[in-house]
């Protein structure tokens, strides 16, 4: 069974970079057509694909975002990572997490969340 986990810290001041780190257990990030998503929600509103990681260490990321967010991943931990720079109030949001095995846009397996709040 995948599981995920999100870590990283809860509070952020504007300007600076956001960064977490998703834990996979249960299967490895190198499998073939393994995608590896950072998916996040602002309060009050819907989801938002950020961008992915794929198995051959491809990158993926959202028009809107792209200029700010990198994903990098750490093999030999099996981890992924989001890094979101110059953050503002408005990146506040829970962040997630997501993986599937198949294909980039659909996620199968996901982590709980961490809200991620931008204030000073």
């Amino acid at each position: 069974q995948v599981q995920l986990q999100e870590s990283g810290p809860g509070l952020v001041k504007p300007s600076q970079t956001l960064s977490l780190t998703c834990t996979v257990s249960g299967g490895s990030i190198t499998t073939s057509d393994y995608y590896c998503s950072w998916i996040r929600q602002p309060p009050g509103k819907g989801l938002e694909w950020m961008g992915a990681i794929a198995y051959d260490g491809s990158n993926y990321y959202s028009p809107s975002l792209k200029s700010r967010t990198s994903i990098s991943r750490d093999t030999s931990k099996n981890q992924f990572s989001l890094q979101l720079s110059s953050v503002t109030p408005e990146d506040t949001a829970v962040y997630y997490c997501a993986t599937d095995l198949s294909t980039l846009f659909r996620w199968t397996y996901w982590g709980q969340g961490t809200q991620v709040t931008v204030s000073s």
